[in-house]
């Protein structure tokens, strides 16, 4: 896979710059903007495109109807011949919460993993949060999987909107001023994520 390097840090400045005029007083969505898509940076590594990019979902229970390529597209997997995994819950528990899923690997499943074992990262749970599932179309957007959802996930769910409110489509934003901007989310970083980060 081809990684336009130059794409990806053009569209994660207009992401962040959309959250920081949406929310100027939450410093750290700023942050979350800018950095919400830098678990791509597998691919530089030679990960497989669709473990890097795409709509996430749980494994371990039935997929659902809205998964992006459809359930045919798990024929040959191996999952579909065992009986627990056909099943609504499969492994997990009703309202066991969405942080009990095991997702499948994903740039957000990476870099939220980042972030959670950087021992110095101070950004707020909502943005890691929205970071680990901004990508799960079927339960934000098309609203299945509610059985997992907890009363914390219900509260967490405006994290996600705002996320993709500033994500979507801003690659036909105008292009930021990099050299301007730099210095202010330099400052970010080093006051939520400092130290050096185990890729």
């Amino acid at each position: 896979m081809k990684v336009e390097k130059d794409a990806n840090i053009i569209h994660a400045y207009q992401t962040a710059e959309r959250m920081r005029e949406a929310y100027p007083d939450r410093p750290w969505l700023h942050l979350t903007g800018l950095i919400h898509d830098l678990g791509k940076v597998m691919s530089v590594w030679g990960e497989v495109q669709y473990a890097v990019t795409g709509d996430t979902y749980p494994v371990g229970c039935k997929p659902a109807e809205s998964i992006v390529y459809g359930i045919e597209s798990f024929e040959g997997n191996p999952d579909v011949n065992d009986p627990i995994y056909q099943t609504k819950l499969g492994i997990y528990e009703k309202n066991c919460g969405l942080d009990k899923l095991l997702m499948t690997w994903s740039h957000d499943e990476y870099m939220y993993q980042v972030l959670k074992n950087h021992s110095s990262c101070t950004i707020p749970e909502e943005a890691l949060y929205a970071i680990r599932f901004h990508s799960f179309y079927p339960y934000h957007s098309s609203r299945e999987y509610l059985f997992f959802e907890s009363e914390h996930d219900k509260n967490m769910l405006k994290n996600i909107f705002e996320l993709n409110a500033c994500d979507l489509y801003s690659k036909a934003d105008e292009r930021p001023d990099l050299q301007k901007i730099r210095p202010y989310y330099q400052s970010l970083v080093d006051e939520y994520v400092p130290g050096i980060i185990n890729w």
